[in-house]
């Protein structure tokens, strides 16, 4: 199979000199752990002291992985994506709020971005997560079986209710629908919830999508499952598929209260298991739709294989790959540039709120073995093959 990942020129094509340098800049901070950790703590003290820094960061780290600050401040970049086949996925991303009247907000900015989808070919998805709907605590009693208090219920039913709202309007609209997952002591009373939207709004193709984190071992056993249930109650599957984003808690969370650790013991068979969902969903594209979201080139050329291998068009609209914004440009651009449906998650939201999404990014691409080394590999080379020109 031809390497298509290795082309800078086309992943870069949209970045300036100055953004590639930047660009440089960034991941050679991000490379280094204690600079990270210097760089979160300093960061939060800033902001909790309200010290004018929300400048400073707008105009660096900000900037290379959010779209902007409201919907319309994402225009601009959505639509320069978009020239060279690149989507967008609006993702507000304002994290660990926990009252009601933020709930309600998080429901307001999904419903706003699925208007945007249905009116914008350049957005194809919206997207929420599960606790931009209602507080972790909820989820995570109901997951573990516990009764809910009067007023907990009451609570309960105001989550469901915002899902059924931006699920009907998701279907009215004709709009697709990525819902995040999260900590898995939290996702099962998720996963419940998305299931019984999929039942209800995936009755003709997939509307509703839910994520498998798959560097959990019995991810495989619950799209098994959920397959089960599609083919007895007549629904379609939409699932974004990942390897994860929460691991170190997670397993710091299993040593501390003494159970088996949900997460795969080796990269290796995450990135088994990954492959091995993808191909599932593969074999029975009939009644599924994927979302692959991976910044892994290999797991990328097995996807195009089985797609060839499957007859599956590179613009099937039940396929989809999917990167973050500001992350393995090599893999989006080139993907799009060769005809593949491709979409960046584009996060957005007020400087300080997205703060701890911002921070979560910079600690994942430290913690991940070889992430940083190639962009900072990739974004050399681009700025050597720019002098040499």
């Amino acid at each position: 199979m031809e390497k298509i990942f290795n082309n800078t020129e086309t992943a870069f094509s949209l970045k300036s000199d100055t953004e590639l340098d930047r660009a440089y800049f960034l991941f050679k901070l991000i490379a280094s752990q204690p600079l990270v950790r210097i760089g979160t703590a300093v960061t939060n003290f800033a902001l909790k002291a309200h010290l004018p820094v929300e400048g400073l960061i707008r105009a660096t780290v900000f900037d290379h992985f959010c779209g902007g600050t409201t919907e319309e401040d994402c225009l601009p970049v959505v639509e320069k994506m978009f020239t060279k086949g690149v989507s967008s996925v609006l993702d507000y991303s304002v994290e660990a709020k926990e009252d009601e009247s933020e709930f309600d907000k998080a429901l307001e900015k999904t419903l706003k971005t699925i208007v945007f989808a249905k009116e914008k070919d350049a957005i194809p998805f919206a997207v929420f997560k599960p606790t931009g709907f209602g507080r972790f605590e909820l989820y995570e009693k109901l997951g573990e079986g516990k009764i809910l208090s009067a007023e907990e219920a009451n609570e309960w039913s105001r989550v469901v209710e915002r899902f059924e709202t931006v699920c009907k309007s998701a279907h009215d609209n004709d709009v697709a629908l990525l819902i995040d997952a999260e900590e898995s002591w939290m996702q099962d009373a998720a996963d419940n919830l998305v299931a019984d939207m999929m039942r209800k709004y995936n009755r003709n193709k997939a509307i509703v999508f839910n994520t498998l984190q798959m560097y959990r071992w019995d991810r495989m056993d619950y799209l098994k499952k959920l397959h089960a249930q599609a083919e007895q109650d007549g629904f379609y599957i939409g699932m974004k598929i990942v390897r994860g984003a929460y691991m170190e808690k997670e397993n710091k969370r299993a040593e501390e209260k003494g159970y088996l650790s949900p997460i795969c013991i080796s990269k290796q068979a995450t990135d088994v298991n990954y492959d091995e969902a993808v191909a599932y969903m593969i074999k029975h594209i009939d009644k599924m739709a994927i979302f692959a979201g991976t910044h892994n080139e290999e797991s990328s050329y097995k996807l195009i294989q089985l797609m060839t291998d499957n007859g599956i068009a590179k613009n099937d609209e039940r396929m989809w790959f999917g990167q973050l914004y500001g992350m393995s440009d090599n893999i989006s651009f080139n993907l799009a540039n060769n005809g593949y449906n491709v979409a960046k998650y584009l996060p957005f939201g007020p400087v300080r709120d997205v703060m701890p999404y911002l921070i979560r990014r910079a600690e994942e691409n430290t913690s991940v073995a070889g992430q940083t080394s190639r962009e900072l590999n990739l974004i050399a080379a681009e700025r050597k093959r720019r002098k040499l020109n």
